[in-house]
């Protein structure tokens, strides 16, 4: 597809389950995509779902016969309808043998049952209006759910409100979604697979641990670059509000999760928060050592490495440490070491 001088060239492969996420820096045509995807901006091309031909040399399916839910970066409410009208726009016009979310049950992901009864959507926070514009579009009985960067117009504390609603999303939802993003922290805490598009282009497609643990990807060398470990509560420690996460290979303590036992649970792992010792460490306030093996170790620039380690059967972390620290610990791919991850860092 071809924009003025912009020019689309994106193929990938998507899992029909969980998030996908559709990830790059502004301007490398994520929205253009997505656009493309449901049926906004007409490119060459070929898209199927789930079996179905969307578009291809001979079918384009317009807009309104794509079974999609939109969720835009605005919530764009219809002002002159109530929190529950808004919510029951699609609903309604679905019929009922073809609804596959009850109302209620969208009221419940959504934490909404104190706002459905308010009558101007004005008066609402910007989380509060961009969740029921989450419900609004999953009314729709949607077999796809795109969403256009939703929390990119909101501050910081909104942010933070609204992230646990998208989780448990992800956890209670069985369609795919589509999740545009630019910012890292979000794809971390909620896709399952990686889309990384550069200048119109996807350039890795891939599970999101694996992709973000490659380091001929730019992902691996952000400043907040990091591995995503998926664990299972399996311990409190009520007296120093303490957690412990399982997973195969390994476990971390981290701050009190306010979760029940076997309850699945994501921890953030930047790399500028492991250390590594040859050795196993004594006497260190460190909670989290964990035996790794280096995969792979690269520059970045005069004074810093990425180290790429292999931590039981798959799980990888990264670790930023200096040429120095490398070379003096002597440092090369094959070797066997301790990851060490404070506990404080994690999230």
């Amino acid at each position: 597809m071809r924009l003025e001088s912009f020019v689309l060239d994106a193929a990938f492969d998507a899992p029909a389950t969980g998030v996908t996420a559709l990830f790059g820096p502004s301007g490398s045509g994520k929205t253009t995509l997505l656009r493309c995807i449901a049926g906004l901006e007409r490119a060459q091309g070929s898209l199927h779902v789930n079996g179905e031909t969307w578009q291809d040399d001979t079918t384009f399916m317009p807009v309104h016969q794509r079974p999609l839910g939109y969720v835009f970066q605005e919530a764009s409410l219809f002002p002159h309808l109530s929190v529950r009208a808004n919510l029951e726009y699609g609903y309604k016009r679905i019929p009922v043998a073809e609804r596959r979310v009850p109302l209620e049950q969208v009221v419940e992901w959504l934490g909404l049952s104190r706002l459905i009864e308010r009558g101007d959507p004005a008066q609402l926070s910007g989380g509060e209006r961009q969740r029921v514009a989450i419900g609004r579009a999953l009314l729709t009985s949607p077999r796809v759910l795109l969403m256009d960067e939703p929390l990119s117009a909101l501050d910081t504390a909104s942010k933070q409100e609204i992230l646990p609603y998208l989780e448990r999303l992800h956890r209670e939802l069985n369609i795919p979604v589509l999740y545009v993003s630019h910012a890292l922290d979000e794809v971390a805490r909620l896709a399952d697979h990686l889309v990384l598009l550069e200048k119109g282009t996807v350039i890795a497609s891939g599970a999101l641990g694996e992709t973000l643990a490659r380091l001929d990807l730019p992902t691996a060398h952000f400043d907040d670059a990091g591995a995503v470990v998926e664990a299972a509560v399996a311990q409190h420690d009520e007296a120093y509000h303490l957690s412990r996460l399982d997973f195969p290979g390994g476990h971390l303590w981290v701050g009190k999760v306010d979760q029940p036992f076997g309850t699945r649970v994501r921890a953030r792992v930047l790399a500028r928060d492991v250390s590594i010792a040859t050795q196993v460490p004594e006497g260190t306030s460190i909670n989290n050592i964990l035996n790794a093996r280096i995969e792979e170790i690269r520059d970045e620039g005069p004074d810093k490495v990425m180290v790429r380690m292999n931590v039981g059967e798959s799980q990888m972390l990264l670790s930023r440490i200096t040429r120095r620290s490398r070379d003096h610990l002597g440092l090369v791919a094959g070797m066997y070491v301790c990851a060490q991850v404070k506990s404080v860092a994690l999230t």
